[in-house]
C-alpha cells in the first residue's frame, strides 16, 4: 500500500501471488477474460485483504470504455456499466482493471473524496478522466487540491496505431501524439491523460511510468493476446 496523500491510500497490484493458472498466472482479477470465475472471486479476496478490507469493501467496474461516471456506495460491484467512479465513503475501495489501459486514481483529501478512472485510447479520447474530475467537483471537491497517481500502461513507444487513428486522436489531444521506437505512428497514453489532468487544474500529478509491454510482472493485452487484469486501487482511511 502507498499512501497518495493525507487520508488516502493506492494500491496497484501486478500478476504475482494470486491462485490463476496458465496464461493468467497468477493474480488476475478480471472476471471477463476467460480465466476461472472461482479464481478470480479468490483474486479479489487476496487482493482486499492486502489492503485490509474485506471483499465486499471494493468496487468493481464493468468497464466498457467509455465515459460515464458512477458515485460509489457499499456493496462491491457497480450496477451498469461505467468507466469511472468515486466515493466519499471511508473503507470502500475503488478499483480499476487495466492490462495496457491506463488506471488514473484521483483524491481531494480535504473534501474526502476518491476517484478511480479506465482511461484507454477511446476512453482517454472521449474525456473520461475530465467527467471524473468533474463530477467529484460537483460533489465538493476542488480540482486545484487534487492529487493524481497515473498507474502503468503501454508507453508510446511501444503502441502502434494507423496514422490515420493517431491523426483522429491527436486533433483532440496534440500531446498524445508520438512515435514508436520502430519509428511508426503511435499513441502516448500516459501523456495524453497527463494533459488532461493538467488541463481540468489538477495540480499534483504521478505517474507510476512502467510500461505494461516492457514489465512481466504486469498483465499486457498488446504483448500477450488472451492476458489477465491487474489494478489500481484508491480508497479513503476510515
Amino acid at each position: 500500500m502507498n499512501r497518495l496523500c493525507a487520508g488516502v491510500r493506492y494500491l496497484i497490484t501486478d500478476r504475482n501471488g494470486g491462485v490463476s493458472g496458465d496464461r493468467f498466472t497468477s493474480l488476475n482479477l478480471g472476471l471477463a477474460v476467460g480465466d476461472d470465475p472461482a479464481a478470480v472471486t479468490a483474486n479479489r479476496k487476496l487482493v482486499a485483504a492486502r489492503c485490509e478490507l474485506q471483499a465486499g469493501e471494493v468496487a468493481w467496474m464493468q468497464q466498457v470504455h467509455g465515459t460515464d461516471v458512477r458515485y460509489a456506495a457499499r456493496g462491491g460491484q457497480q450496477d451498469g456499466s461505467c468507466d469511472a467512479m468515486f466515493t466519499d465513503v471511508p473503507g470502500l475501495a475503488l478499483a480499476v482493471q487495466v492490462a495496457d489501459c491506463v488506471p488514473v486514481l484521483v483524491a481531494d483529501p480535504q473534501a474526502r473524496l476518491a476517484g478511480a478512472a479506465h482511461a484507454g485510447r477511446v476512453g482517454m479520447a472521449a474525456g473520461v478522466v475530465p467527467a471524473l474530475v468533474t463530477a467529484m467537483t460537483a460533489a465538493g471537491g476542488r480540482p486545484e487540491r487534487m492529487h493524481a497517481m497515473i498507474g502503468p500502461a503501454i508507453c508510446g513507444r511501444c503502441y502502434e496505431v494507423p496514422e490515420q487513428m493517431r491523426a483522429q486522436v491527436t486533433a483532440l489531444i496534440p500531446e498524445a501524439g508520438c512515435t514508436t521506437s520502430a519509428g511508426s505512428p503511435g499513441l502516448d497514453i500516459v501523456a495524453g491523460v497527463t494533459a488532461h489532468l493538467g488541463a481540468a487544474g489538477v495540480a499534483s500529478v504521478r505517474s507510476d511510468g512502467r510500461c505494461t509491454r516492457e514489465s512481466p510482472a504486469l498483465y499486457s493485452y498488446r504483448r500477450d493476446g488472451t492476458t489477465g487484469r491487474f489494478a489500481g486501487l484508491v480508497w479513503l482511511e476510515p
